[in-house]
């Protein structure tokens, strides 16, 4: 009998504290734990008793990297609750924070965090030596995303321009034309950006995901619309509790999600491509075929190119929303608060962000529920490891160890998002 164990004791190039066991016995993978050991952090406690306009600040600190996706979410189920609707150019503001968020966060990810694996470095840095041209352009890229944030939000971390309801502040048309410059720039480096990743060398793997993502009639959904499974089955936002349900489990301090009974269902960009990729702008669409992506991606490692693709997207629609922008009569819409339970989903760059709250007779947060993509990625990035490493049990120990930590980046697990609350009791 020949007993196998694999222990990263910290992961490394993702966002967050976790580590990686997995067991094998006799050529079979008997355990896989993806360890995520960050402190739990009470944000849904620290939202009860706040007033019904505070969430969108507070919930922007879970995350340094996607705070906006926070806010989204958090703005929409606020104003569903509430019975309001943002529409018209503060919607398009909206939306062109969150691309903002997006160009920024996948290329850090892609030019930091994950291209590393493909070209052998064990850090950006390291990768800077022989590749800075490279890393240049992904700086930049970053820094055009950051720019477009600030612009938008008062700060490129944590906006403060960000209100139930719209914005505190709203841009004149002449303020966004440096933007425009700017991003038409950055769209000639994500374009290049494509063609770079693309010519990667991926091992061959590919998974029979089950995947989730907001889908619109209209768009590359991103800020609404409703949820959809690759299994055809699709439901709004206010039905997400009858079908995804979070459980603790031993090894985490992050939830477990199940979808109708189900463990390991997948969101982010993948998720997104597969079940939007022909509602992408023409430039993206034909820079993924030209990448070989095809309708669907199923292996985890070309996911770099997906990103590469939705930063395309993300410029190229920015361009669109500023070229088409009228000034809004007002900043903001009333959203006056009554007592009702409100459901926001929106898509953050890992994956389907959904936040609910109920809000009391006094306009106070009663209730919140947060369930951030990472942690509904968790079973599956375990599943991923599990089928991965099987058929590779005769690889050495630290070409494996390897294997199994670029097969987590793979998803640009954001582990201090995910680690959210834990049911604590005290027996006295």
């Amino acid at each position: 009998m020949t007993h196998r164990s694999i222990r990263i004791g910290a992961l490394t190039r993702v966002e967050g504290e976790g580590s990686l066991l997995v067991r094998a016995r006799d050529g079979r993978v008997t355990d896989v734990e993806l360890n995520i050991y960050e402190p739990p952090r009470f944000f849904e406690a620290m939202l009860r008793g706040r007033a019904h306009t505070e969430p969108p600040d507070i919930t922007a600190r879970i995350c340094g990297i996607c705070p906006v996706a926070y806010q989204m979410s958090a703005c929409q189920a606020i104003e569903s609750a509430c019975g309001a609707e943002v529409t018209g150019p503060l919607r398009d503001l909206r939306l062109l924070l969150y691309y903002g968020e997006w160009i920024e966060s996948h290329a850090l990810h892609i030019h930091l965090l994950h291209a590393p694996d493909f070209l052998g470095y064990d850090s950006g840095v390291a990768m800077a030596a022989d590749h800075r041209p490279v890393l240049e352009r992904g700086l930049a890229l970053k820094k055009a995303g950051n720019e477009l944030v600030a612009a938008l939000g008062g700060r490129a971390i944590h906006p403060v321009n960000v209100r139930v309801g719209g914005f505190y502040r709203v841009p004149a048309r002449t303020e966004l034309a440096p933007l425009a410059e700017r991003l038409r720039h950055a769209r000639d480096q994500a374009l290049a950006t494509v063609e770079w990743v693309a010519g990667f060398d991926f091992p061959d793997v590919e998974h029979g995901y089950r995947f989730l993502a907001l889908s619109h009639p209209a768009e590359y959904a991103i800020l609404s619309g409703s949820i959809s499974v690759s299994d055809g089955t699709a439901f709004a936002a206010s039905d997400w509790p009858a079908h995804v349900v979070e459980e603790q489990v031993p090894c985490s301090t992050a939830l477990h999600a199940r979808l109708d009974g189900s463990t390991g269902y997948l969101v982010g960009a993948l998720a997104r491509y597969a079940l939007n990729a022909h509602l992408l702008s023409p430039l993206a669409r034909s820079a993924a075929s030209d990448a070989g992506l095809g309708p669907v991606c199923r292996n985890p490692f070309r996911s770099i190119v997906v990103r590469a693709v939705e930063i395309l997207h993300a410029c190229d629609e920015a361009l669109r929303i500023i070229e088409d922008y009228t000034e809004p009569d007002a900043p903001s819409v009333p959203v006056d608060p009554r007592p009702g339970v409100g459901h926001g989903v929106s898509e953050a760059p890992r994956g389907t962000l959904y936040h609910r709250y109920r809000i009391d007779d006094a306009g106070l947060i009663a209730e919140a529920d947060i369930v951030p993509p990472t942690s509904q990625n968790q079973a599956r990035i375990e599943m991923d490891l599990r089928h991965l490493v099987e058929p590779r049990l005769d690889l050495p120990q630290v070409e494996l160890a390897a294997l199994c930590e670029r097969t987590v980046r793979n998803h640009d697990p954001c582990i201090s998002c995910s680690a959210h609350f834990l049911d604590l009791r005290l027996d006295r």
